[in-house]
């Protein structure tokens, strides 16, 4: 007998709004206690923009707009940056060797030697910050904000794609999204891949059924990717997580994940036990994003899907 699930009313596309509002409050709190709300970073005479650039400057000569790049910040704020370095000797630019139009800034010595400064002061705020946990502790706050920060990066990357559901006026255009990216995998309807689905191009229609649900990527009015949770026939508590695709537009910007903790969470919150999925070792990149997501290994699919080629079989369980 088929899973009979309530499907819920609304999908959660961010964090919980407490989960925002803590991590909000946590940033903050942060950059005020690291002092970089001052008009001086620590005792030396910069500013936490002028610092940043000083760090910067020490690895490598740079242009303005390289600049405003590492330090996420716009090309006349770096370039004020720059010409405070310069008015205190601690930066001189000259004509780029490769770009007649541009400037390359470096330190000049005494530029060297007030980094070599805030390098010691630096360290010790951090050694003096460090005393206060153990090694297990910072270890674990080193992974933690690795994690945050490649998901502040992911965040920026995504601006201005639109996460939504599907409806029937997308329906031509996933199913031209799962065409494209099956043909360019070489993953084609004859060797029985999801492409040979006969619903391919009614999708809104399937996944409107109770317990289901499909999510489309939309970037400046082209639909470009998506991902659907569905009952997996036969297996009461089980969905499974379909039609995963993405066109090379989109990718390497964390959207797989985005869109895969989406259908999850909408699977959790619909009353699933477990998530199963098929994939094939052609599609090496979503075999590593679904075993980082905790999907492992199974050693015989389960049901039928239909999808003969897909031989690798996967589950997670959803209340882990």
């Amino acid at each position: 007998m088929a899973t009979q699930v309530k499907p819920t009313p609304q999908t959660r596309q961010t964090a919980e709004p407490d989960s925002s509002t803590e991590l909000r409050h946590l940033s903050r709190y942060l950059v005020r206690n690291l002092g970089m709300l001052n008009a001086a970073f620590g005792d030396l005479p910069l500013s936490p923009v002028q610092a940043h650039t000083l760090f910067e400057l020490g690895k490598q000569p740079l242009t303005i707009k390289e600049l405003a790049c590492k330090l996420s910040i716009d090309k006349s704020n770096a370039s004020r940056a720059i010409k405070h370095l310069v008015d205190k000797n601690l930066a001189h630019s000259q004509i780029h060797p490769r770009d007649n139009r541009c400037l390359v800034v470096q330190l000049t010595p005494a530029g060297k030697k007030l980094l070599v400064k805030l390098d010691t002061q630096q360290n010790q705020l951090f050694q003096e910050i460090l005393a206060q946990l153990t090694s297990a502790q910072t270890s674990q706050i080193e992974e933690a904000l690795m994690l945050y920060n490649q998901a502040v990066h992911n965040a920026k990357q995504q601006s201005g794609c639109q996460i939504r559901q599907a409806t029937a006026q997308d329906d031509a255009a996933i199913a031209k999204v799962i065409r494209d990216v099956s043909a360019e995998y070489g993953l084609t309807a004859d060797k029985g891949y999801g492409v040979a689905d006969p619903t391919l191009d009614c999708l809104s229609q399937i996944y409107s059924q109770a317990g289901a649900n499909y999510w489309i990527i939309e970037l400046e009015g082209r639909i470009l990717g998506g991902a659907g949770i569905a009952p997996l026939a036969n297996n009461d508590g089980i969905c499974e997580l379909q039609k995963m695709y993405f066109m090379p537009e989109i990718r390497g910007k964390g959207l797989a994940t985005r869109l895969a903790l989406m259908a999850l969470d909408f699977a959790r919150k619909t009353g699933y036990q477990n998530c199963y999925l098929e994939t094939t070792a052609v599609l090496n990149e979503a075999v590593k994003l679904y075993e980082k997501l905790g999907f492992v290994h199974l050693s015989a699919p389960l049901g039928n899907t239909g999808h003969d080629a897909c031989e690798i079989p996967m589950l997670l369980e959803l209340n882990q």
